[in-house]
């Protein structure tokens, strides 16, 4: 994930530098000395290296657009991520981030780059209302409404209901 301008500008020089391998590759034909299959190889490897580093650079982008409004969430951990997404979102720069938090920008540099591993749900908290997000999460517990065998109970009841239903409209 790219998490500031100079890693998007790095990325985006290791995508052009990619292109221009792949266009020689595509012009001279690879290594003659190479077996076909590893010409192919080496020329799909050098594809899906470039393939993943478009998606970096228009993932960041995306998010620097500011049009992107919800960042969904599965579980708790992808929460850091999502809050480096929010910063960039925001069009906050780490050290714009910084500035609001009353920390130096290393500090966000070093929060971000572990992923906020070493930081206090406090800190995070902080990050959070800096940022002026919100964060939605549901907890469920185990046996809870997203267990199977409740789906089919609710179900099961939901039937009932509406047969109940049917029938008190026909007396």
């Amino acid at each position: 994930m790219i998490k500031n301008e100079r890693e998007y500008r790095i990325t985006r020089a290791q995508a052009q530098k990619f292109e221009e391998a792949l266009s020689e590759f595509s012009r001279t034909g690879g290594d003659p000395h190479l077996p076909l299959i590893l010409q192919q190889a080496q020329r799909d490897s050098l594809q899906s290296q470039l393939e993943d580093l478009r998606e970096e650079l228009s993932e960041y982008e995306g998010l620097r657009s500011g049009k992107r409004t919800v960042i969904s969430l599965d579980s708790l951990e992808e929460l850091p991520r999502a809050l480096i997404q929010a910063r960039i979102a925001a069009g906050l720069s780490q050290r714009d981030l910084a500035e609001r938090l009353g920390v130096k920008e290393q500090q966000i540099q070093r929060y971000e780059a572990a992923d906020y591993a070493g930081a206090s749900l406090e800190r995070l908290s902080a990050v959070i209302r800096a940022l002026g997000a919100r964060v939605r999460e549901d907890v469920i517990l185990a046996g809870g409404p997203d267990s199977l065998a409740n789906v089919f109970e609710d179900l099961k009841t939901l039937v009932h209901q509406t047969v109940a239903a049917h029938q008190g409209e026909r007396r």
